[in-house]
């Protein structure tokens, strides 16, 4: 049985297209998959109402950032990372503080972070 077994991870990522490859990965690594969130709103809601044990934040969400969920996740000790396809100048957030992910990722990262971010 993974590690990973029945963990919830909230899913926040505004492409289609990779947020249903990464909710393949998550459900093969035997995660549950809260989400995907595609926008803000829906992000922030979740954030604030589901049981998550760790969260895939995508960094720019329609042009927003996905800032104010991390900043509730963080209220309530949820563990996350940040996944973005841009360079490390792209994150205004304090590098020191969250693991970020870059795109293109695979399966076996995506284990691998978990794994760090719920101190496996």
């Amino acid at each position: 049985m993974s590690l990973l077994h029945n963990k919830r991870v909230l899913l926040v990522e505004d492409e289609a297209v990779i947020a249903f490859a990464v909710e393949d990965a998550l459900l093969e690594l035997g995660c549950e998959v809260v989400g995907p969130a595609f926008c803000l709103e829906e992000a922030v809601a979740l954030a604030s109402a589901e049981p998550i044990d760790a969260a895939i934040l995508d960094v720019n969400l329609n042009e927003q950032r996905s800032y104010a969920v991390a900043d509730e996740l963080k209220r309530r000790g949820v563990p996350f990372l940040f996944a973005t396809g841009y360079a490390e100048g792209g994150l205004d957030w304090d590098r020191s503080e969250v693991d970020v992910l870059s795109k293109p990722y695979r399966k076996d990262q995506i284990a691998a972070a978990l794994c760090r971010l719920l101190r496996f």
